[in-house]
């Protein structure tokens, strides 16, 4: 969760930051919430942390089905994908 994504976006892409991503290698971003209200974001994010990973795919497949890194949409604002 993140009140400046194009900042964490660059943190992620960098490996600048202790976490997920740095740990395993990820190096794409296939999806994405824009939630408002922080209270419900984090406990989004908590849902996701506790998903069985295939509950996770199966969403990241149904909204990102080639599973494209949404880079540009965060870079550029485009609203490619997001939920929520």
């Amino acid at each position: 969760m993140t009140s400046d994504v194009i900042k964490r976006f660059w943190e992620h892409k960098n490996k600048s930051v202790q976490g997920f991503t740095k740990q395993y290698g990820v190096g794409k971003l296939v999806y994405y919430e824009q939630i408002r209200n922080v209270g419900y974001a984090i406990k989004r994010e908590k849902r996701f942390e506790n998903y069985i990973r295939i509950w996770n795919t199966e969403l990241f497949e149904k909204t990102n089905p080639e599973w494209k890194d949404l880079d540009e949409a965060i870079i550029h604002g485009s609203s490619g994908q997001a939920g929520g």
